[in-house]
């Protein structure tokens, strides 16, 4: 039989803490939401920035994905080791370091300014999300060290808003700030917020348990990773749960990434002001569905149905975007379907962090991260072949990945819904 998922059947939390009482009384978790705060503004600005200088200087949609790409797969390998980090060497110290590291990283966008020089958008990317793939899981994994068991959705909501929102202003304001002063001041703005968001991490403290060293990290970096894909599979209600983020990246990864390709079509003499708006819409989408699914889905044996519900309805909401004419008008649908895509994300790793015991949570988050990036990277890289190919057209590869998410959120629903049901019936 089965084992149940670890959580008590019913409601998530009884009297879950609000927003505002989890900024005020948690001093420490208040901190480690400023640093990250501050530093999603700066990023949101750079990563508008990016693409604004990648499509100027090339005019190739192949070059934007690649810019998409070096985002996501370097992150896909530094995985492994990271997890093995965030478990084994404290938290605090991994992601203060990870800040002054992106810091003098992102300054080296200034150097490009020609053609012959796209490549080093390639090299100094790669750096900075090899980096960010330590701070990513090292916060995920601190947020129950510093938060009560019953504050767990509200902190995760939060965080999961936070980066919407971030989204939201970094993007619109970074397309407006971008098409005035252009991308220069944009990566100064960015690397000073790495340094902010590392001195309010520095007076932030986070108690963790740490696995014991054993051998060199790189000797030992595989085989930890092996550890977390062990611990998903010898742990039905984690896999399962682990597979959300994935499912969703295996045709959302593409769709983002032509919503760039959709931004500039709106304003072709303006593209970081087109780019911006989506991304904007898409920011306050992931902010607004967490926090409707805290208010409405309280029961936790409803989740899982909502994750398949959620990927479906992102793939209903992207057809119609394929289907309007591409103005302005289209950013409620992009809003909607990232609503969808956030409660997804969200519920998720609330359930991913409920399930997993704390001293392999690092390497389960990690192994969770290969996966969806690996999923998005393809995704990505199929959108981007077609396109530089012409095989499809902008509109008919969105629609046909609308079409695709679709199919994946009705699998979901149909495979692994039931499976979540039988496992709570056991309890």
């Amino acid at each position: 039989m089965e084992a149940a998922p670890s959580r008590p059947v019913g409601r998530a939390d009884a009297s879950p803490t609000g927003y505002v009482a989890l900024v005020r009384e948690n001093v420490h978790f208040r901190r480690l939401w400023l640093g990250n705060l501050i530093s999603l503004l700066g990023d949101w600005f750079n990563t508008i920035a990016l693409y604004t200088l990648v499509s100027e200087l090339t005019g190739s949609p192949f070059a934007l994905g690649g810019v998409f790409l070096t985002k996501l797969l370097p992150w896909a390998l530094a995985s492994p080791l990271a997890g093995l980090l965030v478990d084994r060497f404290n938290r605090r110290r991994l992601m203060i370091g990870a800040d002054l590291v992106r810091a003098v990283i992102v300054l080296g966008f200034l150097l490009i300014d020609e053609p012959g020089e796209v490549y080093l958008v390639y090299v100094l990317t790669t750096l900075q999300v090899i980096v960010t793939a330590v701070f990513q899981p090292a916060k995920s994994a601190s947020i129950p060290n510093i938060v009560r068991p019953e504050a767990l959705l509200t902190a995760n909501a939060l965080m999961s808003a936070t980066w919407s929102v971030m989204l939201a202003l970094g993007a619109a304001s970074g397309g407006l700030v971008t098409a005035w002063l252009g991308t220069a001041p944009v990566f100064v703005i960015d690397s000073l917020t790495y340094l902010i968001s590392a001195f309010f991490i520095y007076r932030t403290v986070i108690p963790q348990q740490t696995a014991p060293a054993a051998g060199r990290l790189l000797q030992t970096a595989g085989r930890e990773l092996l550890d977390g894909w062990r611990y998903l599979t010898s742990h039905p209600g984690v896999g399962r749960i682990a597979l959300a983020k994935s499912a969703w990246a295996l045709a959302g990864g593409g769709l983002v990434y032509m919503l760039a390709l959709i931004g500039e079509a709106i304003e072709p003499t303006a593209q970081a002001a087109g780019i911006g708006w989506l991304f904007a819409a898409r920011g306050l989408g992931t902010g607004i569905g967490p926090v409707l699914a805290r208010a409405i889905f309280q029961d936790v044996r409803r989740w899982p149905a909502v994750l398949g519900w959620s990927i479906l309805l992102s793939g209903l909401c992207y057809g119609v975007v394929g289907l309007q004419a591409w103005t302005y008008a289209i950013a409620p649908a992009v809003l909607l379907a990232h609503a969808a895509s956030g409660a997804n994300w969200v519920l998720a790793s609330v359930l991913l962090q409920q399930r997993t015991e704390d001293a392999f949570r690092g390497r389960v988050f990690a192994a969770e991260w290969l996966g969806v990036l690996f999923a998005e990277s393809c995704s990505i890289l199929a959108a981007s072949m077609l396109l530089e190919w012409q095989v499809l057209s902008l509109r008919e590869a969105v629609l046909a990945f609308a079409l695709v998410q679709g199919v994946i959120g009705l699998a979901w629903l149909a495979v692994i819904v039931p499976r979540e049901r039988r496992a709570y019936s056991e309890v």
